[in-house]
């Protein structure tokens, strides 16, 4: 459903959830996240509908501090609106994404 590539050797000194790339999208959307060495090595990123449930698990493992990308697959989701969300150690951000049909 997923697939995490690393982007360049070099760890940031920030963390950042970008906005997924294209928005909207469909079948498939790439979202980059960066985070450091402060920001812990547990990382999730989970996708929610509007109604709050969790609707995939992209990501929850420990990873290297750096930036990656995720590739998301939603051809199995209906259309509409939802929600990613990072958490790495105490950080954390959330983004709208739009599935189109």
């Amino acid at each position: 459903m997923t697939s995490v590539n690393p982007v360049g050797s070099v760890v940031p000194r920030t963390f950042h959830l970008y906005q997924n790339f294209p928005n909207p999208f469909n079948p498939s959307t790439v979202i980059s996240y960066r985070f450091s060495s402060a920001a812990g090595g547990h990382v999730s990123l989970i996708v929610y509908d509007v109604l709050g449930r969790e609707v995939a698990r992209l990501i929850n493992a420990r990873q290297n501090p750096g930036t990656n990308d995720v590739t998301f697959d939603a051809s199995n989701l209906p259309r509409g609106v939802y929600f990613y969300r990072l958490q790495a150690g105490g950080y954390a951000s959330t983004k709208k994404l739009v599935v189109v049909k």
